[in-house]
């Protein structure tokens, strides 16, 4: 038994240490990257100043989608919608027309921009996903690296046409999830605050980032522009809404603990093969390990019966008969002290009483063969 089960440990034990190193050095790479299949719908909700108008409510939609006909295995490209409107009584939906004096529409653009599937990062080659009207970005853009850290990243202000500092705050929980808190700020910064019209910008911007992930799990805006004569164009404060972040809490708390299983993987199987192999040895030396001292060895002998004790009578046996041999089985001893032992117990011979044969001439016998 223990002769299969050797090399079967052994074998068991290369193939968890391998498992280990490939899931060490390569599934890591293939499974953080952006899904193909993602589409994505945030809400936010708030309150907005427009040109000349009263402070209202606000609420603003943006729509993620990716285009998997032009991404490849290590970019994605995305094409987003967003919409702002003024929401005064509530019942508004994601988007409205622009048409008519007194439609609720603030703002609605549209972007396509590609990123690296695990950095995050903008490419720099637009162009070669989105063709010739493909417009230049840089930095994050709708999501943090996988696996972020602790440290400033560049962020992709839309208004300004280039990135921004995204400086760490700290750690906070979100719905019992841990995040990482971002913030970004903008102050007064001359710009294109809309089509073709000139003014000055502001913007506070704190995000909430799943570490792990890099998915952006809460984010709160305020942000300012301002026409060159000093009259407000927009005045806005917006919050992601309490089912986006469940969503997004629970799509990174599931995506999460997909990647805490690889990553605990390596360790697993480690300690497996390991331990297989340790056994696989331990079970090979055993097997072939002589018999240990001192253990009696079964002797089976054939020969003359010499312990000394005679036949009983009658038992004679004529020569060349096959009864003259005696079968013993005896334990021979595997040591001086076993051996010194076994003699001092042996019985004592028993006395041998002579045989006398009288060999004197006896007298002759007289048969009187005389007739009578």
């Amino acid at each position: 038994m223990r002769k299969v089960l050797a090399p079967l440990l052994l074998g068991l034990g290369g193939f968890f240490l391998t498992t280990a190193l490939l899931v060490l050095m390569w599934v890591p790479g293939q499974v953080k990257k952006t899904p193909l299949d993602t589409k994505n719908t945030s809400r936010a909700i708030g309150d907005a100043v427009y040109l000349t108008g009263d402070r209202t409510p606000a609420k603003g939609m943006t729509r993620s989608v990716v285009d998997g006909q032009v991404s490849d295995s290590n970019t994605v490209v995305f094409q987003t919608f967003t919409c702002l409107i003024r929401d005064p009584d509530g019942t508004a939906g994601d988007c409205v027309n622009a048409e008519g004096t007194d439609s609720k529409l603030i703002n609605a653009s549209t972007d396509a921009f590609a990123t690296d599937r695990t950095t995050g990062l903008a490419v720099k080659d637009q162009e070669h996903y989105l063709g010739a009207d493909a417009s230049p970005h840089e930095g994050l853009i709708n999501k943090f690296p996988f696996d972020v850290q602790k440290k400033t990243y560049p962020f992709w202000d839309s208004v300004l046409g280039r990135a921004v500092d995204a400086t760490f705050q700290g750690e906070e929980k979100v719905q019992d999830l841990n995040t990482y808190k971002f913030m970004i700020k903008v102050d007064n910064e001359p710009a294109e605050i809309s089509s073709g019209v000139k003014g000055t910008y502001s913007d506070e911007k704190t995000l909430w980032i799943d570490p792990m992930t890099g998915a952006i799990i809460n984010q709160t805006e305020h942000q300012s522009r301002i026409l060159p004569n000093g009259d407000v164009a927009l005045d806005l404060n917006l919050k992601m809404d309490d089912t986006t972040i469940g969503n997004a809490v629970k799509d990174a708390k599931a995506n999460g603990g997909k990647l805490g299983l690889v990553g605990r993987m390596p360790l697993i199987a480690g300690l497996l093969g390991l331990l297989s192999l340790a056994l696989g040895f331990i079970l090979m030396r055993s097997s072939g390990t002589p018999q240990a001292e001192g253990s009696p060895i079964e002797v089976t002998s054939s020969g003359p019966d010499t312990t000394g004790t005679a036949p009983a009578a009658g038992q004679w046996a004529a020569p060349g008969d096959p009864d003259l041999t005696v079968e013993r089985t005896q334990a021979l001893p595997t040591s001086a002290v076993e051996a010194s032992a076994a003699e001092a117990t042996l019985p004592a011979p028993e006395a041998t009483i002579p045989r006398t044969v009288n060999l004197d001439k006896q007298p002759p016998r007289t048969i009187n063969l005389e007739k009578e």
